[in-house]
């Protein structure tokens, strides 16, 4: 059953059928290999995973996203980022990662903050001479920012099937998100320096980055809203989320005085789709782990890892190379949601706390998210940019060494996640 499983998930993948669909097709051809299991078991999981009242902070979170990217806040936040980079040198590349950190406490995904900023700012760096390469890689590993500053997708995701708290994983989330934010600006600060790229000094200005401040409020203060409310136990994940998009709907309405019914119903529809797309995910995976689950396939492989790997460290060293190899392959929501059935029982054998191991789990499928075969980042990058995968990848090896230098950081460094 289990083999059945394994050859015709990889089989699906290979021939490009999207997750969603690979995950159902797989689990149904798994049961019907088996002798004793009904195939009504397929349906019967997909439902009930959906029976879940935390799952709701999902679709409004998302919502919460769209409403406050889809208006005049987008420029709002280039111009706050490019008020405190761009004089320095590497400055313009230095705004894609800075807005992607601001753009991330707002949107909590990967794919729409790269889409989103690279549309806005990879014409205008090329316009100012940077190689379309190098903004490409820049574009593409940034946007992994954008899911570790709450409010973050995956790490909602992780929190299902680890049973961690989402506040907990939001706190945990924001240190590597500042530190990967400071080393990307870093490389493109060296960049620059090594590589002559165009550079022209600014003076700055109190009183206008007082008042970009001021226009960029609304979006900074959104996730520092989130993180108070949940970590200090004034709401649930899901009330946090319902706030956060009434908030972002006043901000529109009241504050920038832009939103329409048509501006809202385009944020609705794209996040009905966003939301669709993530839960087919999430139910098709509900098969699989369970069918995991049933064959005790956690406890083997984490008895399997202790008695073969011994020592911990080790044991977290194959963990962070399982995870980047998925990570390579798999989309980023479907790949937490098989690896957290496994891996859970690994952490809690060796006394790795749940918290630590999702911020690796996160940073490892993010990482994946700018990394050939499939890198969906880096695609997106790329085609914006109108340049080759072969040449975005080759200005990413400065970016590789900053983004496994901090995962290396948090999976040995266990106070770096309290």
């Amino acid at each position: 059953m289990i083999i059945v499983l394994a050859i015709s998930f990889f089989v699906l993948v290979l021939l490009s059928v999207p997750v969603g669909h690979v995950l159902v097709i797989a689990s149904g051809l798994s049961v019907l290999s088996s002798d004793f299991l009904p195939l009504n078991l397929v349906v019967q999981q997909m439902f009930s995973q959906t029976q879940s009242f935390p799952m709701l902070a999902l679709p409004f979170f998302i919502l919460a996203g769209s409403l406050m990217m889809s208006g005049t806040l987008g420029r709002n936040l280039i111009d706050f980022a490019g008020a405190i980079v761009q004089r320095y040198r590497g400055g313009l590349a230095s705004i894609t990662v800075v807005g992607s950190a601001v753009f991330g406490g707002v949107s909590g995904s990967a794919v729409a903050d790269a889409t989103a900023l690279g549309s806005m700012l990879i014409p205008w760096q090329k316009k100012e001479g940077y190689p379309a390469g190098f903004i490409a890689a820049n574009n593409s590993a940034s946007a992994m920012i954008a899911i570790l500053i709450p409010p973050s997708i995956p790490l909602i995701l992780y929190s299902l099937v680890s049973g961690v708290s989402v506040g907990a994983l939001f706190a945990a989330g924001v240190l590597p998100g500042l530190m990967i934010t400071a080393a990307f600006v870093a490389v493109c600060n060296l960049s620059a320096r090594m590589r002559g790229f165009p550079y022209e000094r600014k003076s700055f200005e109190w009183s206008k980055f007082g008042l970009l401040t001021l226009r960029a409020g609304p979006a900074l203060v959104m996730p520092i809203l989130i993180l108070v409310l949940l970590r200090f136990g004034f709401a649930t994940p899901t009330e946090v989320s319902v706030i956060a998009t009434v908030y972002a709907l006043l901000v529109g309405v009241l504050v920038y005085r832009d939103m329409t019914l048509a501006r809202l119903k385009s944020a609705v529809l794209s996040a009905g789709v966003a939301t669709g797309v993530v839960m087919l995910v999430i139910m098709g995976s509900a098969i699989i782990g369970w069918l995991l689950t049933f064959a005790q396939i956690p406890q083997i492989f984490a008895q399997w890892c202790v008695d073969t790997l011994q020592e911990p460290w080790l044991i977290i060293l194959a963990m962070n190379l399982i995870m980047l190899i998925v990570g390579m392959f798999i989309d980023l929501p479907a790949a937490i949601l098989l690896l957290g059935p496994i891996f859970v029982p690994l952490a809690n054998a060796i006394d790795l706390d749940l918290t630590q191991l999702g911020i690796m789990m996160v940073l490892n499928l993010a990482i994946g998210l700018f990394t050939p075969p499939v890198g969906t980042t880096l695609f997106i990058s790329s085609s914006i940019a109108r340049v080759s995968i072969f040449h975005a990848t080759r200005e990413l090896m400065p970016f590789y060494v900053a983004a496994f230098g901090i995962l290396m950081l948090f999976s040995f460094v266990p106070f770096l996640t309290i």
